[in-house]
C-alpha cells in the first residue's frame, strides 16, 4: 500500500528567490492590521471591560432596535447588542452593575429574559456572565504580560539554543502572527476574551515548534556543507522539513474544522483564531523567518571551518 504523500520527494522549490515579496506582503498585511485595530478597535468581551453579558435565543432573527428599546426602558443601562454567526442569538451587553452582588446580578438578568420573552414570544434565555470592573482590569493585564512574557522568553530561547540571528527572526514572526491574529478580530468584530488569549498563547506554541524544527535543521545544514551558499543551505534545510510542516498544518486544520463548523458558538471565536493562527504561522516559518536569517547577516561559513569536509551543493530547479 502506496503512503500518501503531500508533499512529493525530493521538493527543491527556491522559497529564498521570494523573500523580498514574502517581505513586502508581510510588512503590508502588518500595517494592514494594525491601523485595522486603531480604527475599528477591538470588540472586548465582558472578560476585559467588565459588565454583565447576557445571550438571548430568539424563535426568528429580531429587529436589534425594537430589543434595545425594550431594555432600555428597563433601566439597567445602556445595552449593546451583537449577532454573529446565527442571527437568532443575540448577545446583550450591559455595564457594570455598581455595587450589585449576586443576587442583585441574577434579579437584573431575570429582569431582562422576562421582559423579551414577554416582548417576543418564544425568546429563551441561552447564558449570561458578569466580571466586575477591577478584575476585568486585571485581565487585561494579566493577559498582555502573558504573551509579551512569551515571546520575550521564546527569543531569549532561540538565541541561547543557536544565534541571535534566529532569536531576532522568531520574535519577528511571533510578532506578525499576533498581529494577523489581532486584525482578524477587528476586522471581524467577532468577540475578543480570555479563549482568544488562550488561542493566541497555543498559536505562538506552535509557531515557534515549527520554527525551531526548522531553524535545527538549517543549523545542522551549515555544520554538514560548510561552503554551500546560505541561501542554498535555507532553501534546502526548509525543503527537508516541508513534508513535515504542511501535513502537521493539515491534519491540525481538519481537526479545527470540525470544531468550527460542530462547536457552535461558544467555541466558534477560539477554532477561528486557531485556524487563522496555524495558516499564518506556517506561512511565517516559510518564507519570514527562515529567509530573515539571510538579512541579518548569517553565514554559512564560520570562522576557522575546516574546508576539508563533504560538500553538497543543492540542485536548483
Amino acid at each position: 500500500m502506496r503512503l500518501l504523500k503531500i508533499v512529493p520527494d525530493h521538493t527543491n522549490i527556491g522559497f529564498v528567490r521570494l523573500r523580498f515579496w514574502a517581505f513586502g506582503l508581510t510588512l503590508a498585511l502588518s500595517i494592514a492590521c494594525v491601523a485595522l485595530v486603531a480604527v475599528k478597535h477591538l470588540n472586548f468581551g465582558v472578560d476585559f471591560v467588565g459588565g454583565l453579558m447576557i445571550e438571548e435565543r430568539f424563535p426568528s432573527p429580531p429587529p436589534l432596535d425594537q430589543v434595545r428599546a425594550t431594555i432600555d426602558k428597563l433601566g439597567v443601562g445602556t445595552s449593546t447588542l451583537q449577532q454573529f454567526g446565527d442571527p437568532k442569538l443575540v448577545t446583550i451587553r450591559l455595564p457594570v452593575q455598581e455595587g450589585a452582588d449576586e443576587g442583585a446580578t441574577n434579579r437584573v438578568v431575570r429582569t431582562v429574559e422576562t421582559a423579551l420573552a414577554k416582548e417576543f414570544p418564544g425568546a429563551k434565555f441561552s447564558r449570561y456572565s458578569t466580571v466586575s470592573g477591577k478584575v476585568s482590569g486585571e485581565l487585561v493585564r494579566n493577559g498582555i504580560l502573558a504573551v509579551v512574557l512569551a515571546m520575550i522568553g521564546i527569543s531569549l530561547f532561540a538565541i541561547f539554543r543557536f544565534e541571535w540571528q534566529f532569536g531576532v527572526s522568531t520574535f519577528v514572526a511571533i510578532l506578525h502572527d499576533l498581529l494577523m491574529t489581532l486584525g482578524f478580530f477587528a476586522l471581524t468584530q467577532m468577540e475578543f476574551d480570555l479563549t482568544i488569549i488562550a488561542a493566541v498563547l497555543t498559536i505562538i506554541g506552535y509557531s515557534i515548534n515549527d520554527k525551531i524544527v526548522i531553524d535545527d535543521r538549517i543549523r545542522e545544514n551549515m555544520r554538514k556543507y560548510r561552503s554551500m551558499n546560505m541561501s542554498d543551505i535555507v532553501d534546502l534545510s526548509v525543503n527537508e522539513t516541508l513534508p513535515r510542516t504542511v501535513m502537521t498544518s493539515v491534519t491540525i486544520l481538519l481537526a479545527l474544522g470540525a470544531l468550527l463548523l460542530l462547536g457552535g458558538h461558544v467555541l466558534r471565536g477560539f477554532t477561528a483564531a486557531m485556524t487563522l493562527g496555524i495558516i499564518v504561522g506556517t506561512y511565517s516559518s516559510i518564507y519570514v523567518s527562515s529567509s530573515l536569517l539571510i538579512t541579518l547577516g548569517l553565514r554559512a561559513q564560520p570562522p576557522g571551518a575546516n574546508e576539508g569536509k563533504a560538500e553538497r551543493v543543492a540542485e536548483r530547479p
